[in-house]
């Protein structure tokens, strides 16, 4: 049966985040205050307790970068058996001529049969939590059960993994970063091909002509319960009032180029933010066809939004997607823009530019200037003040042509912030891919209110030339001024209140889908367009 962190859904996993947080505070505040016994250059790691058997993972990062002696990988051939060098035990053992790096280091003897492998039970393996262990609560050297799906640090004879093995009988372990798969309390390593989709789990792998094929496949995927699901498509956990980011996310998966920047983890390995690798997991999480569950929980990108926003945006708390995804993506940009060059990944996507004219009244000063942005907020009209009996049920409409005008370089836009001031503004480059947001939430003195009226606008072939005036294009190039939607959020309820759902497109059969949490369901185009659509994410036609 799964342990109960992987088996409580909505109010339950509530509480069992809190006592999650609650109890390693009270750890944190409780521990030692003598430096950790190992330095991590590890972009992932949010703490870092004492323990002893805690060298594996020092090795493997000194590994990647070069310095650990090759004999460590070679190994030793004994006893028909395959040794590796080992650095988790509190035994020295003389080890000759060969040379291992770590402390306390011995040789792990390697097999291709183990008698413990038909007690592995998929069903309760569950890698989209934070990998803590659910004893110490360190993030060092940490280890799944294989049998019950609890985390569990070391492999050390005074380890917790080594204690549960004895306590519980439960033998196969994995170690979350390295993937390598052990025998407690037998110590030696499992090479047995058959765990391979367990480490497909944990670690999702995308070669690049798998990415090159994700919008032409249709075939479903079948979870272990027997259910099937579309790749990408998959349903995101509302830990606690998440939905915000969870529309976001599944709005943002379908831009292209951002999904297959992502999926490959080279792209962005020399970023240390964890922010980063963290939006790169939860990517290839859900478009992986191998999972052994229909569904998603974002719960590690959670932790690392609330640690990059300085808990601006956490769990528990509803925020306004509009809001989220602009912080997301300027953090995001911020993270991967390399020093030459003030580009990354997000601006190829998202960036366009305005000519903005400022006239400051009472003077004859026209300040002009050139303004990138990553998103168009759209005015809405004011909502009648009064209604009589017959238009009670009457929702004002307004085309989405019409609010477009703002940026034709003639309508006047008048602002008070910072200083009172009429705008003008003009599209003078376009975005592969295009943000609009209706501002729906006015904010006074009092309380929140929310502009009903519905946008009516074409979910393919918005051509912007006709509308707005556009720069031409450059020599022999051709302007692009033709978009399709690709994704549509929507409010419901309340403003303060309410909750958020998304309709997304899938390319490979051009069919609609709507979103929201765990609820995925096929749609009809037209029933996207008669939403009260919050954000649009609009794809440019090449």
């Amino acid at each position: 049966m799964a342990s109960k962190r992987e088996r409580v859904t909505g109010d339950r996993v509530e509480e069992e985040e809190l006592d999650f947080e609650l109890k390693r505070q009270r750890v944190n505040e409780n521990s030692s205050p003598s430096p950790s016994p190992v330095s991590i250059a590890n972009p992932l790691s949010g703490l870092a307790n004492n323990y002893a058997d805690i060298d594996e993972e020092e090795d493997y990062y000194q590994r990647d970068k070069g310095t650990v002696s090759n004999n460590r990988n070679g190994g030793s051939q004994q006893n028909g058996h395959k040794y590796e060098g080992d650095d988790d035990s509190d035994e020295e053992d003389d080890l000759g001529n060969q040379l291992f790096v770590g402390r306390n280091s011995r040789q792990v003897e390697v097999r291709r049969d183990c008698p413990y492998l038909d007690t592995v039970n998929r069903q309760v393996l569950d890698f989209d939590f934070e990998k803590f262990c659910s004893v110490s609560l360190s993030n060092l050297n940490v280890y799944a059960c294989l049998v019950c799906g609890k985390y569990y640090q070391g492999r050390g004879k005074r380890s917790h993994a080594y204690t549960h093995s004895l306590e519980a009988g439960h033998h196969v372990y994995i170690n979350l970063l390295t993937e390598k798969v052990y025998c407690l309390p037998d110590g030696y390593e499992i090479n047995d091909p058959s765990l391979d989709d367990i480490r497909h789990v944990l670690n999702p792998r995308f070669a690049a002509k798998d990415v090159e094929q994700l919008d032409k496949n249709k075939q479903w995927s079948r979870a272990l319960d027997g259910s099937s699901y579309l790749p990408g498509m998959v349903g995101l956990n509302n830990i606690k009032e998440t939905d915000f980011v969870n529309v976001t996310i599944q709005s943002l998966m379908r831009v292209t180029p951002l999904r297959n920047f992502f999926l490959i983890p080279e792209n962005y390995q020399h970023c240390k933010s964890p922010l980063v690798h963290r939006f790169g997991e939860l990517t290839r999480k859900i478009w992986h066809a191998r999972n052994f569950k229909g569904q998603v929980s974002p719960h590690e990108f959670l932790q690392a939004v609330m640690k990059a926003s300085k808990k601006r945006f956490r769990i528990g708390a509803q925020s306004d997607p509009v809001e989220f995804v602009s912080w997301l993506l300027n953090t995001l940009h911020a993270d991967l823009k390399t020093s030459k060059k003030n580009m990354s990944i997000i601006y190829e996507c998202f960036q366009g530019e305005l000519e903005v004219v400022k006239e400051i009244p009472n003077t004859r000063i026209n300040e002009t200037s050139n303004m990138p942005f990553l998103m168009l907020g759209l005015d809405l009209p004011p909502p009648p003040l009064f209604k009589d009996v017959m238009e009670n049920n009457i929702i004002p409409q307004v085309a989405l042509f019409n609010i477009l005008k703002k940026f034709d370089g003639e309508t006047v836009t008048e602002v008070v912030r910072p200083h009172i001031a009429r705008m003008k503004y003009r599209v003078t480059r376009l975005p592969k891919y295009m943000i609009l947001h209706m501002r729906r939430f006015t904010k006074n003195n009092f309380f929140v209110e929310k502009n009903p009226t519905l946008v009516n606008f074409p979910v393919k072939n918005l051509e912007l030339k006709d509308y707005i005036p556009l720069p031409t294009a450059k020599g022999n190039q051709k302007l692009h001024s033709k978009y399709d939607l690709i994704a549509n959020i929507v409010h419901d309820g309340k403003p303060g209140e309410g909750s958020y759902r998304a309709f997304v497109q899938r390319k490979s059969e051009e069919l609609w889908y709507e979103m929201q949490d765990l609820h995925v369901s096929e749609t009809l185009p037209h029933l996207v367009a008669l939403s009260e659509a919050y954000m649009q994410i609009y794809e440019q036609q090449q």
